[in-house]
């Protein structure tokens, strides 16, 4: 999940599995797979930076883990 500013300020937690497309009209609207849209305050450059961290750090987590299990055994 990643957390985005809504324009009224509030701050929401988006799961990135379910983000669909992120387009700039000016305004930064990201919708989702079930076509709801949320307007947020950081542009589209910043929401993909922040989907490529959260995607690095989850497989990285995974690989570790693959890692353990492995000198386990």
């Amino acid at each position: 999940m990643i957390e985005v500013t809504k324009i009224n300020g509030a701050k929401i937690l988006v799961n990135t599995s379910l983000i669909e497309v992120v387009e700039e009209t000016p305004d930064t609207v990201v919708t989702l797979t079930d076509g709801k849209k949320i307007i947020v305050k950081e542009s589209r450059h910043e929401i993909k930076n922040l989907v490529k961290l959260t995607r690095q750090e989850y497989f990285a987590k995974t690989v570790g883990m693959e890692s353990l299990e492995n000198t386990e055994k």
